[in-house]
């Protein structure tokens, strides 16, 4: 199991950053105290995102995170509705899946479901 990654992000767009994840179920998860005015810490189920504020901020152009969303159609309405760019990318084990861009410019995929592990 994976348990965390973590992304740079701008302190100034923490917030929306929450947001982006929220609408995509994540919800806050407490962080230690000695790092927690430096970092922002996300979770859904095991899995969890950890934002670490920094002016500096770097996004990878091709690598990202990717999450699979228990209804896809609104999933993506979300993210749409609240002024995030979302993509549909090709299905490529018959399962719809698109890109969204967060804040801090973290390519996201969505997918309505994990590719085959056979």
């Amino acid at each position: 199991m994976l348990q965390h990654v973590s992304l740079e992000v701008p302190p100034d767009q923490i917030l929306r950053t929450v947001e982006f994840w929220g609408l995509i179920g994540f919800q806050p998860a407490k962080a230690p105290e000695p790092i927690a005015p430096f970092v922002t810490w996300l979770q859904h189920g095991g899995t969890q995102i950890h934002l670490i504020h920094t002016e500096d901020a770097t996004a990878p152009q091709l690598g990202h995170p990717a999450v699979v969303v228990e209804d896809f159609d609104a999933a993506v309405g979300r993210l749409r509705d609240a002024g995030f760019e979302f993509e549909e990318a090709q299905e490529l084990w018959g399962a719809r899946r698109g890109f969204a861009i967060a804040p801090g410019d973290h390519k996201v995929e969505l997918m309505a479901s994990p590719p085959p592990t056979d």
